[in-house]
C-alpha cells in the first residue's frame, strides 16, 4: 500500500510542477519584451534609457513621433560645456542607422556605429538651436522611415 501511495504523490507532484511551469511562461508570454538600449555618459556619469516610442522595428507615423518628441518625462545629464558627450547605442539600433536630434531638428548625419561624439557646448549653443540651460536630445533610428526614438534632457552644468 505504501508503494501505491508513493506513486501517486509523485504523480500529483509532477503535475503540480509542470503547472507551475506551463503558468510561469503564461506569465512570460504576456510581457512587453525591451527595445535596444541607447546611452549617453558625460565624464563619469551616464544615463540609459529603452526608447520612448519604438514598434519592434517597424515605422513610426509622424503623429506618433510627434507625441514622442513632447514627452517631458524623460532621464536627464548634467552636461558641462567643456566636456565631450558620448552617444552609445545598441548594435540593433546602429544596424538600421541612427542620428542625433536636437529638439527635434537632424544635428548628425546617419551613423551606423555604435558609438559617436559631440561637444558639449554644441547642446548649449544657440546656433545649433539651443534655447535656455536645458536641450532636448533624441535618437532617431532608422535611415528613411523612423523605427524607435530614445529621448533625453541635458542640463547644463557649468
Amino acid at each position: 500500500m505504501t508503494t501505491l501511495h508513493s506513486v501517486v504523490v509523485r504523480r500529483r507532484r509532477a503535475v503540480a510542477a509542470a503547472g507551475a511551469v506551463s503558468a510561469g511562461l503564461l506569465l512570460l508570454s504576456a510581457c512587453d519584451k525591451p527595445t535596444p538600449m541607447s546611452t549617453i555618459t558625460v565624464g563619469t556619469s551616464s544615463v540609459n534609457s529603452e526608447a520612448t516610442c519604438y514598434n519592434d522595428g517597424d515605422a513610426l507615423d509622424t503623429a506618433s513621433l510627434t507625441k514622442c518628441l513632447k514627452d517631458t518625462d524623460l532621464k536627464s545629464i548634467k552636461v558641462d560645456p567643456d566636456e565631450t558627450v558620448r552617444f552609445g547605442v545598441d548594435p540593433k539600433i546602429a544596424d538600421n542607422g541612427w542620428t542625433i536630434l536636437m529638439n527635434g531638428q537632424p544635428l548628425t548625419d546617419s551613423s551606423k556605429k555604435t558609438y559617436r561624439t559631440i561637444p558639449g557646448s554644441v547642446f548649449f549653443n544657440a546656433q545649433y538651436g539651443a534655447q535656455g540651460n536645458s536641450t532636448l536630445v533624441s535618437i532617431k533610428e532608422g535611415e528613411k522611415t523612423v523605427t524607435g526614438l530614445w529621448s533625453f534632457k541635458l542640463k547644463k552644468d557649468s
